[in-house]
């Protein structure tokens, strides 16, 4: 047998590991039910069946009786948030906030739909369903690191406002020109690590990327259980077969010592540093840590030891019942990484084979973003998500303030829904009676007609180094489109999934109904599909 043969000899292995106990779960798989408090879960919506699919165009539900949604364990973990909320930009004009290309919160509630289960409201940002999907933004111009796209359009669950799209579009790697890679794969083998969708699901994972290495890439493998173990270290990346044989030996049982893990796993990667190249470790786990420094505070202190060493942090998330999502989003914040939730292989394979140059190669460090609003053109504006990422305003010129980072080819969308300014005897676009009453007074004309300014800040990898980059731009009214593109449809698609299973308050006439028909009328892909398809199961589920 071949090496080519042995190594997907091991890969078949695993899937059929992964199906065999899938198979074996039977009706345990939502043993769980009334185990996650109600009083956690406030978008109870009343409960109807799953409508027969039809090959109709056209999504018309059929509601029956039918059971009530499970509830997700009460050993899951969320991170409480508020929404921001409307501002008006005489008290507030700038919005600050830092990027996010995180897309962890799609994918696990992805995971959550698909069982069956209630929607946890904290489980929800919608930042990372807005960015989950692709735009198209065209590439930066020569020399830039990032290019700047604004659309702005009606807002579908408010007409009486405008919905504001502002997208920034990293540049690409030249093909052939990625640099190489010194990883360290971090892999939780505690007990807890055990069910089919965790660990045979991490190596199936980590064994696509490994297929994808080459010889100037230098491959560490440590775990951690009650204690930690260095499976292979600063191994090439032609080395496929020690890399697939050190994977599939780990087994899972024991406790959680994350902390010696990232310990040795940040040694490992320091002492295996390639200058000029990718440095990163790539934590795999549910988060439960149980050893050592475990809580929120105390892995985000130790994590910000490490960060300043050149060294990157990616966080991969896995499995149910457990999942501490609070941690891990922490952890990849604060480790100048990424944060993905791996529910299939196709996802690891989106995430760590078709998105890797984004996934792995970091182009820029600390980017923030802030939108200065014109407040004689903008009456009030909201951003939609980012409420875990927002920045004072005079962070935005704070070199030692830290922020998102973002990889080779990504983009990061951010949407505004804005109120324009008007002539003070209409609020929100109804007639007022008593107009002549009302000592608030729009802003007087300054002359400008620019919407806004958009600035955008952030420390480039290569060059430069300790010199952080400002640039911006003014956008008016040039960029109302009557008819919106497929883009920002797309994107308010998301958002209004987002707000529905949030329940948000500012959610207004939206309806999973038109979440359906909205990414229905854009042309089909993997993804829009997938999210047509998640739409009508939670109306089936919650609507």
């Amino acid at each position: 047998m071949n090496n080519t043969s042995k190594r997907y000899t091991a890969m078949a292995a695993s899937c059929a590991l992964i199906m065999s106990t899938f198979c074996s779960c039977g009706d345990n798989s939502t043993s769980n039910n009334g185990n996650y408090k109600k009083d956690e879960h406030r978008n109870n919506n009343s409960i109807v069946s799953e409508a027969p699919q039809t090959a109709d165009e056209e999504y018309v539900p059929e509601f029956t009786d039918s059971p009530r949604p499970s509830y997700p364990s009460g050993n899951e973990e969320y991170k409480e948030y508020i929404e921001s909320g409307f501002k008006d930009p005489r008290a507030e004009p700038l919005s600050t906030f830092s990027a996010d290309v995180d897309t962890a919160s799609y994918s696990n509630i992805r995971r959550l739909i698909e069982d069956g289960s209630f929607v946890p409201e904290d489980a929800v940002r919608a930042e990372e369903f807005i960015n989950y999907f692709d735009y198209d933004y065209p590439d930066p111009e020569e020399g830039r690191v990032f290019g700047d796209y604004v659309e702005l359009a009606d807002c579908p669950w408010n007409p009486a406002n405008k919905l504001m799209m502002i997208g920034i579009q990293g540049r690409r790697l030249p093909e052939n020109d990625a640099p190489p890679s010194n990883l360290v794969f971090l892999i939780d083998s505690s007990g807890s690590m055990a069910s089919y969708d965790k660990l045979p699901l991490v190596q199936t994972a980590f064994s696509m990327l490994a297929e994808k290495l080459t010889e100037n890439d230098r491959i560490s493998i440590v775990t951690y259980a009650g204690s930690t173990d260095t499976r292979i270290a600063g191994a090439s990346g032609k080395d496929k077969e020690d890399i697939l044989s050190a994977l599939y030996s780990i087994t899972a049982s024991g406790g959680t010592n994350g902390e010696g893990g990232i310990e040795k796993a940040y040694a490992l990667a320091e002492k295996y540093f390639i200058d000029g190249g990718n440095n990163r470790v790539i934590l795999a786990t549910d988060g439960d840590l149980n050893i050592g420094a475990s809580s929120e505070d105390e892995l985000v202190k130790l994590i910000k030891t490490k960060r300043d060493k050149g060294i990157y942090l990616s966080v991969l998330g896995f499995g149910t019942g457990n999942y501490k999502d609070n941690k891990m989003e922490a952890i990849a914040d604060n480790g100048n990484g990424n944060y993905s939730y791996i529910d299939s292989v196709d996802e690891a394979h989106r995430v760590l084979v078709q998105e890797m140059e984004g996934t792995l190669y970091t182009i820029a460090k600390d980017v923030k973003i802030q939108v200065e609003f014109n407040p004689s053109q903008i009456k009030s504006y909201r951003l939609i998500g980012y409420d875990n990422r927002l920045m004072d305003a005079e962070d935005f010129y704070d070199t030692t303030k830290d922020a998102g980072e973002v990889g080779a080819g990504h983009s990061v969308t951010a949407l505004y829904e804005v109120e324009l300014a008007e002539t003070g005897d209409t609020y929100r676009g109804v007639q007022l009676e008593f107009s002549s009453e009302h000592t608030a007074k729009p802003a007087e004309n300054n002359g400008r007609s620019e919407l806004c300014k958009l600035s955008v800040t952030y420390k480039p990898v290569n060059g430069n180094t300790g010199k952080d980059i400002y640039e911006s731009q003014l956008f008016g009214m040039e960029k109302y489109n009557s008819e919106p593109s497929e883009s920002i449809r797309l994107a308010s698609a998301a958002a209004e999934f987002a707000m529905l299973l949030r329940n948000s308050e500012f959610k207004g006439s939206s309806s999973y109904e038109h979440v359906v028909k909205t990414a229905g009328s854009i042309p089909t892909t993997d993804k829009t599909d997938e999210l047509i398809q998640l739409a009508k199961q939670a109306d089936r589920l919650y609507g």
